[in-house]
């Protein structure tokens, strides 16, 4: 049944820009304030105040667009979104219509193997609403109007996704993008992103759209493509029962995955857009969208590919220190002070990773230096240290006393590798006479079993033995 239907999809994401202050007013936007103490006349809408335009803001409007290939609107004014909900204090929101201040443009995706661009339709520039509490008063709603007035970038795809999967893809690259050009920290659970889905269902081979439903206020990646899933699988019943799909707003429960009907969908005409009297037009000049042009850092995908290019650094490897703008500011920390890229990436992946996860932190707030990585790194090369004791015994005391050198630490614990040929053979000749059986099916065949013998010639150096020269000497002797 699944088969005989195509999903199609359009995301509308706010994402809360970091400004200092509000988008027309100089009241705080910093999150977490007791209720109702970043507000002023202006927030609360008195009468006689007037907006004035957070340039902050428009910079930013920028820069995300030229990072999603977006054509940007160089004369641009706002206008006035008109419907009532409690927590919006004018009674309007200030918003642009006619006017986005980017369009068209596109985010690169990839979902299972498969690369390709979701076409945007606009980004334009609007003030957020406050927000009504529920539960502080048992027999009340309670309005907290600090959030009301802070900047937002509406982000507004064509409906050009087909499932849960690109959905979920194409959120996690608009998170990522906006945290690499430092404009929104992408934070879902704190509301400073918002994504609300389209969803239509058609037969296979059509090109006219469906009935679509609106699912509101998701408040997670996984949960947008959950959501989707469900309406997805509620639509195709709908159909297949003979029923009617109702045009409709509705908000996703993600305790019992169940979504339920708000209203019915308003159209664009409900809101009687017309243009804000009390903001002039802004112009935006060729100089201007020149320098943030050449403001914006490397981005992700131009970044994965000079690693896999120049440092020849895997796919995976690229993609998954990219995921992460504080990841690609240490790494590229470590590889100055060593060549060794692989390495690096591999001490990013692998011990550094597992110790942020396991602790709960992020690579912020890392107390060992990328410097210091790279020094372990060179002991690593220079056959000095072994990487199971400089990942396991060397790093966890660089945890404890991250100030120390790791060549001092190597030697107060013991674990600088024995190179002597001599004493190397003396463990190799007694892991050899104590494993006869092993010996004879080694020699019958089982070539597996060299490293059996590696591990327990590691075994009785604790670790010391030069691994390399212990493989080539259990060659040569067992070949005997």
């Amino acid at each position: 049944m699944l088969d005989k239907y195509e999903a199609v999809i359009g995301l509308e994401v706010h994402t809360q820009l970091q400004t200092r202050s509000k988008l027309f007013c100089g009241d705080s936007a910093a999150f977490g304030a007791a209720p109702n103490t970043h507000i002023s006349p202006i927030t609360m809408a008195h009468p006689g105040t007037l907006p004035r335009m957070n340039e902050k803001a428009i910079e930013y409007a920028v820069k995300l667009g030229k990072a999603l290939h977006c054509s940007i609107e160089q004369v641009n004014y706002f206008a006035r979104k008109n419907y009532f909900y409690p927590d919006l204090p004018k009674g309007y929101q200030v918003s642009q219509h006619t006017t986005p201040i980017c369009k068209n443009g596109y985010v690169k995706i990839t979902v299972d193997g498969i690369e390709r661009n979701i076409v945007l339709n606009r980004i334009h520039m609007e003030e957020d609403a406050g927000k009504s509490l529920h539960d502080i008063d048992a027999d009340f709603t309670s309005i907290d109007l600090n959030r009301a007035g802070v900047p937002l970038l509406e982000i507004v795809s064509e409906p050009d996704m087909h499932s849960g999967e690109e959905a979920f893809a194409y959120l996690t690259e608009l998170r990522k993008l906006v945290r690499w050009i430092g404009i929104c920290d992408g934070n879902m659970e704190e509301g400073s992103m918002r994504c609300d889905a389209n969803i239509s269902i058609r037969l296979k081979g059509a090109t006219s759209l469906g009935t679509r439903v609106e699912v509101k206020n998701l408040n997670s990646i996984r949960n947008v493509k959950r959501a989707i899933e469900l309406e997805i699988e509620r639509l195709i019943e709908i159909t297949e029962a003979g029923g009617t799909i109702q045009q409709e707003t509705r908000s996703y429960n993600a305790d019992n995955h169940t979504s339920f009907s708000l209203r019915s969908k308003e159209e664009a005409d409900d809101y009687r857009y017309f243009p804000e009297p009390d903001l002039t037009p802004f112009h935006i000049s060729d100089e201007y969208l020149q320098s943030i042009a050449d403001s914006l850092p490397i981005l992700p995908d131009q970044l994965e590919k000079k690693y896999r290019e120049s440092l020849l650094l895997s796919d995976y490897d690229a993609a998954t220190i990219c995921s992460d703008k504080e990841m690609v500011n240490y790494f590229e920390a470590i590889i100055q002070h060593t060549h060794h890229y692989k390495a690096a990436a591999n001490w990013m992946l692998g011990p550094i990773k597992n110790y942020l996860n396991e602790s709960s932190i992020d690579i912020a707030d890392f107390i060992i230096q990328p410097a210091t990585i790279a020094a372990l790194i060179q002991l690593i090369e220079e056959g000095k240290i072994s990487f199971s004791n400089a990942s396991n015994k060397i790093f966890n005391a660089l945890l404890k006393a991250p100030e120390k050198n790791p060549l001092q630490l190597a030697e107060e614990l013991n674990l600088i590798q024995e190179k002597d040929a001599d004493s190397i053979e003396k463990w190799v000749d007694e892991v050899i006479s104590n494993m006869p059986d092993k010996v004879a099916a080694y020699k019958a065949g089982k070539k597996a079993l060299i490293g059996v013998f590696a591990g327990e010639v590691k075994k009785i150096s604790k670790g010391k033995a030069d691994m390399k020269l212990v493989n080539t000497l259990l060659t040569e002797k067992l070949a005997q």
